[in-house]
């Protein structure tokens, strides 16, 4: 049973001449963690708005918990939880007060649905009464997660939650999705960061608009069926652009101090070699690696053109 359905949905902005995202479907199912994983200016946040009724689509249509968001955007923001990309909870209210204020907002209380984020809540209660703009990046991220959750929502969305927190925060906080997960809550999670696609049940990559794959991690990979190499040499200044300018290989982009390098099938490891050696260079290093998510999204990218 899907929670989330998008069916060809359309947003342009300044009058149609700018493109943010072009005929997007897609289902989440119910209890599902899915995350929706692209850069900046994907369309990620313009679809989150739309399906929390904030932003009326051009063309399509959605529906949440088998609602229309156009029609039925009263009691969709009942039953949905939202956490913007940005946070936006009142800084001049302190942690104690903020979450009371939403409770209020939706009819209910604190103590009515404290075991909804009780796991969440204890690691800044001992900070309850100091002002959320006085509060570190982690825990803005987890008092604006407990405001979110605090009416007991059906499904959650999170704009990239995690950008802009330390790596400890980071993980901190896909745990505690984790956790949210096994009370049958539907989440839809955004996020630019690429090795956050292993904590999603399903991911859809998203780029200028347009959704470029969707399925579950390993099928995803499973596709990229190209050769694939790790480059290094001592002249890493001149590499890249050795490997770019051979019109034989399909792609070459900077991982790390390697150049991650695909070839076409029928061409063998060899090839990258003596092709440098040729350009002079020194220290040859090539392996063959498996595909990462981020070669598989360049990959997907660049046949998008």
């Amino acid at each position: 049973m899907s929670t989330v359905r998008v069916e060809n949905i359309k947003k342009t902005y300044e009058k149609g001449q700018v493109l943010a995202l072009d005929e997007v479907s897609f289902e989440v199912k119910s209890g599902e963690l899915f995350g929706l994983i692209g850069p900046d200016g994907a369309g990620k946040t313009s679809l989150f708005r739309i399906l929390t009724t904030l932003l009326l689509s051009d063309a399509g249509r959605a529906e949440v918990g088998g609602l229309d968001v156009v029609k039925d955007l009263w009691k969709i923001r009942q039953m949905v939880g939202y956490m913007p990309g940005k946070f936006s909870l009142y800084q001049d209210l302190s942690i104690e007060e903020n979450l009371h204020f939403f409770a209020t907002v939706f009819n209910t209380t604190v103590a009515e649905n404290y075991h909804l984020i009780e796991d969440i809540y204890v690691q800044i209660e001992p900070f309850k009464n100091r002002l959320a703009g006085k509060l570190s990046g982690g825990m803005k991220q987890k008092l604006a997660l407990c405001c979110a959750l605090i009416h007991e929502p059906k499904v959650l969305f999170l704009d990239e939650p995690t950008t802009g927190v330390d790596p400890v925060s980071r993980k901190e906080f896909w745990d505690m999705l984790d956790r949210l997960k096994t009370r049958g809550i539907t989440i839809v999670v955004s996020t630019p960061y690429m090795d956050e696609a292993s904590r999603c049940d399903r991911i859809a990559l998203i780029q200028k608009g347009k959704i470029l794959e969707l399925d579950t991690l390993e099928q995803i990979l499973a596709r990229h069926t190209q050769n694939l190499y790790a480059v290094d040499t001592d002249n890493r200044y001149n590499l890249m652009n050795d490997l770019r300018q051979n019109t034989q290989i399909v792609s070459a982009f900077a991982f790390g101090e390697e150049q991650h390098v695909t070839l076409p099938s029928h061409f063998q490891e060899k090839y990258i070699s003596e092709f440098l050696n040729k350009k002079g260079h020194t220290g040859i290093k090539v392996r063959k690696i498996a595909p990462t998510i981020e070669d598989t999204f360049i990959k997907l990218m660049l046949e998008n053109q």
